[in-house]
């Protein structure tokens, strides 16, 4: 998995909706400098994964409908993102030619796997909380 500017404009969504307030799709564009059609397709990602709650009309807007401190970064790339991997080998249902050619993977993917895993890994083990506050005990930001 990587971080994409998709996730990243997820993220700037999170951070204003931390606050518990309600807002409009206009308000978060405007408040994190995103496009207003492209904040609008992440909210409804947002939404369908259970991040957000988006209640439409007059007095309409959008607000956090999940705790942060249980979701995880890797639960948001997942969410926002398709098929985000370091190379396009890791994907499922990658047709390698290599493979087809040979036989066994070969240990370029075999590796790249490991570092995948690993980045896979430190993104479970990060809540969103922890990625929008940051930890302001130990001076990690």
């Amino acid at each position: 998995m990587l971080i994409t500017r998709e996730t990243d404009y997820a993220l700037r969504i999170l951070r204003t909706l931390l606050s518990g307030e309600s807002h409009t799709v206009g308000e978060l564009a405007e408040r994190e400098s995103l496009p207003q059609k492209f904040a609008y397709k992440i909210l409804k990602k947002l939404e369908k994964a259970g991040f957000v709650q988006i209640t439409r009309g007059a007095s309409g807007g959008c607000r956090l409908d999940c705790d942060l401190n249980t979701m995880t970064l890797y639960d948001l790339i997942d969410a926002v993102e398709t098929n985000a991997r370091l190379t396009s080998c890791m994907a499922p249902g990658y047709e390698c030619e290599w493979r087809g050619k040979y036989g066994a993977p070969c240990r370029i993917h075999m590796q790249l796997a490991k570092v995948q895993h690993a980045i896979d890994q430190e993104f479970r083990s990060r809540s969103l909380y922890w990625i929008l506050q940051g930890d302001e005990e130990s001076g990690e930001v």
